[in-house]
């Protein structure tokens, strides 16, 4: 009896070690919206259990914010918004951060870097096999899609947000962290920031360190810090 108490004391302290051990070597993106309808949000950045960077305004999609389909599904009901394709909502959830993106083309970073050339696109043709990926353009395009080298300077620089990864049908696609179109100017449901801002990130983001973002309302606060509990300070 002693021995097995004894290891089960020993088992649940390596759980709780390794337990303390992630939530260390993560990266998180915090971007907390008042409510539903919000168009602007707050953003922060946690690693090592302390703010890193932050807090930044952003702005969010024109018609405020619905949930999304990311690592982890936050709690919601029947009738709270869900994120659709071209609705101009950003999406609510924890999300994977999968990659940079940005007009020059060598740039050093420690995650993996999208050279924005013009036959680099994002599609957000519900129908194509290619739905919410980046890719060269093929020989037949898709119906619908976005160019990532744009005319502005809204992709000068980016965050490739790990949104509806399993390509659900019209669930929304192409959902990046951008460069602000003009102060406080609401997106067509990505979250945006200044050029200076979202560089001091980029720089930041490490793929070894597993960053995440995590959006919500403040509605949805209280369940985001019981999942991550390192994010109270």
């Amino acid at each position: 009896m002693v021995i097995v108490t004894y290891f089960m004391v020993k088992s649940f302290l390596i759980i709780t070690i390794c337990q303390i051990f992630l939530f260390a070597a993560q990266q998180t993106i915090l971007v907390v919206g008042d409510g539903y309808n919000s168009t602007r949000a707050v953003l922060e950045c946690f690693e090592d259990n302390k703010k890193i960077i932050g807090p930044i305004e952003v702005n969010l999609g024109n018609n405020g914010l619905g949930f999304g389909l990311g690592k982890i599904e936050l709690s919601h009901t029947k009738d709270t918004p869900i994120k659709r394709e071209g609705d101009k909502k950003t999406p609510i959830g924890v999300f994977t951060l999968d990659a940079l993106f940005g007009y020059k083309k060598d740039l050093d970073f420690k995650m993996p870097y999208l050279h924005a050339t013009k036959d680099l696109i994002c599609v957000d043709d519900s129908d194509s096999q290619f739905y919410n990926q980046i890719i060269k353009k093929p020989e037949i395009l898709p119906k619908s899609f976005e160019e990532m080298r744009r005319e502005d300077a809204q992709y000068e620089l980016g965050i490739v947000v790990g949104h509806n990864k399993e390509q659900k049908k019209e669930a929304g696609s192409c959902i990046f962290i951008h460069v602000e179109k003009s102060k406080g100017s609401p997106t067509a449901g990505c979250t945006s920031m200044s050029l200076s801002d979202i560089k001091k990130i980029a720089s930041w983001l490490d793929r070894e360190k597993n960053p995440i973002l995590i959006q919500a309302t403040k509605e949805q606060l209280d369940e985001v810090l019981k999942l991550y509990p390192e994010l109270k300070e």
